[in-house]
């Protein structure tokens, strides 16, 4: 029987205990069942650890410099994310007072 690769370390050295599957390298256990239904959602937090959501409000916790723009955005400016997207450099598609709509990296902001 095949099992699929550790979520965590990717380790093919998988095997079966009672209803969890578990990785001897990194033991790391699951779930299979729960682990496919967690795959499908995309979670991103904030900088205090808080899962975020569209139409979440935040708020910028450092001045942010505005790629190829002069602009400055302030601490505490208030941002409303439009959409949550999957990316290296940027995960919120926000609508930020004062700015418009931009791209903004989730570890900048907190939920207000």
């Amino acid at each position: 029987m095949s099992f699929p690769p550790c979520p965590q370390c990717n380790s093919e050295f998988v095997y079966q205990d009672q209803n969890n599957l578990v990785c001897p390298e990194c033991a790391h256990e699951w779930n299979l069942s729960q682990a496919s239904s967690e795959d499908d959602t995309l979670s991103i937090k904030d900088a205090n650890g808080t899962l975020l959501a569209e139409g979440d409000k935040v708020t910028l916790i450092k001045d942010l410099k505005v790629k190829s723009s002069s602009q400055v955005l302030k601490i505490g400016t208030k941002a409303l994310i439009k959409r949550i997207v999957e990316g290296k450099d940027h995960q919120l598609d926000c609508k930020v007072d004062g700015a418009g709509a931009m791209m903004v990296t989730a570890k900048f902001v907190k939920k207000a």
